[in-house]
């Protein structure tokens, strides 16, 4: 099993430009399905989870030819309703995802259980109601679930039990082949569900309020070949901004889209963290003082998740990193998922001064000394944060498990290693 092995304590300095939003990328590679004509789609990033989806869609009929790294030409010219491998199913949670164009376009699917990452219990409901509102069928045998439209899709109006990003995505896709117009309410409007709506709207769709949490759809009969280039990954940004300033190093991101992190730059301020917009680029200074700012009267702050346009909870790992090199004491609440934060007991192990409350909640006191450990990547997005404390940690830290960053994270070693990390890949 490969690994990272990293020692810490220089800082970063240089320019880097973030790959394509995973999140992107998979919904707009299950769109491809509802039109027969290709389509090439640019900036794709080159990670396991794409791999996975492409095998997926390879399985249910459609051709993928790679134009290059980044770009990609499928042709969904003929589909079937194939047995999925329940493995590469369970690899990923962007799985669930092939029901809606499916339906759209084929009138069913038979989908294996969703896998991904392991952050605790991800319904899959909010999905299934949504597709039920609109005219699916819906049973479970155990193994699989079973989707139908037999008599096609109706408009309707839909509203979602919980602003859910992928549930959201699966009745765009379903709601833009539906007969007559649909309301999808209490929609996730993140960067990553704009883009499907422009990509979709480029192939002949007609979705209205992209970027709000109530779209409106016109269902359309025909969709048409197109070319759509996918937006950096903001969550690979926040990343880098973390790598920098946990070093004290100094670093240009290249081609950043700033304007998707209006409320990330607002949060992690509170933290004393600090960036420059310069057009499309994020400048970072180096060595900044990083200090909690309490509230009013002094008291501790605390940093809680919500639906975009709040702080997003992918980014909460790499939070409660930043705060263990921060001035002060911090609560980080993520009601969300409840195993979000069991990678705390391994910066703990670093040297960080952490208590966690419950599943929920921690309370950071800052700053720590980290010393180099061996540890092992629960997840994408905490073993992305390990990786920044290995990074501002003393001494020599290996990172084990490093598939799951590198689900969602394209060459980040040899990133880090061009702006000057000591970061080595083990082949073990």
């Amino acid at each position: 099993m490969p690994s990272f092995l990293i020692e810490g304590g220089h800082p970063l300095q240089g320019e880097v430009t973030p790959s394509g939003n995973k999140n992107a990328a998979l919904p707009l590679l299950t769109a491809c399905l509802l039109t027969d004509e290709p389509v090439i789609l640019n900036n794709i990033p080159n990670i396991g989870d794409v791999q996975t989806m492409r095998h997926l869609l390879e399985s249910l009929g459609m051709s993928v030819e790679v134009l290059n790294r980044h770009s990609w030409r499928l042709h969904a010219g003929q589909i079937r309703r194939a047995d999925l491998d329940p493995e590469l199913c369970r690899r990923i949670r962007a799985s669930i995802l092939l029901a809606g164009p499916m339906l759209g376009r084929n009138e069913g699917i038979d989908l294996p259980p969703p896998g991904g990452d392991v952050i605790g219990r991800r319904r899959v409901d909010t999905h299934l109601l949504a597709l039920t509102a609109l005219g699916a069928e819906v049973s479970y045998s155990g193994r699989e679930l079973h989707l139908n439209a037999p008599k096609g899709l109706q408009g309707a109006e839909v509203l979602l039990d919980e602003a859910s990003v992928t549930a959201t995505e699966n009745a765009i896709m379903a709601a833009v082949k539906a007969q007559g117009q649909s309301i999808i309410r209490n929609a996730a409007s993140e960067p990553h569900v704009q883009d499907l709506c422009n990509f979709l709207n480029t192939l002949g769709a007609n979705i209205d309020n992209i970027g709000s949490n109530t779209l409106h759809i016109q269902g359309v009969d025909k969709f048409y070949g197109g070319e759509f280039t996918i937006g950096p990954d903001y969550l690979e940004v926040v990343s880098f901004i973390g790598a920098a300033v946990v070093t004290g190093g100094e670093l240009r991101i290249r081609q950043a889209a700033p304007h998707h992190l209006d409320m990330v730059r607002l949060v992690l301020g509170r933290l004393g963290v600090s960036w420059q917009v310069e057009g499309e680029d994020i400048f970072i200074p180096d060595k900044q003082k990083l200090d909690i700012k309490p509230d009013v009267g002094g008291k501790i702050p605390q940093i809680n998740v919500m639906p975009w346009p709040a702080f997003p909870t992918d980014l909460m790992s790499i939070a409660i990193v930043i705060a263990t090199q921060s001035n002060g004491t911090v609560l980080f609440h993520d009601w969300m998922y409840e195993t979000r934060m069991f990678f705390i007991d391994k910066l703990v192990s670093m040297g960080a001064r952490i208590i966690l409350c419950d599943p929920h909640r921690s309370i950071v006191q800052g700053p720590s000394r980290l010393i180099g450990e061996t540890l092992e990547s629960p997840d994408i997005r905490a073993g992305l944060a390990l990786t920044l404390a290995a990074l501002a940690a003393e001494g020599t830290s290996q990172i084990r498990n490093i598939g799951q960053i590198e689900r969602g994270y394209e060459r980040i070693d040899e990133k880090l290693r061009d702006l000057g990390a000591h970061i080595q890949r083990l082949e073990e």
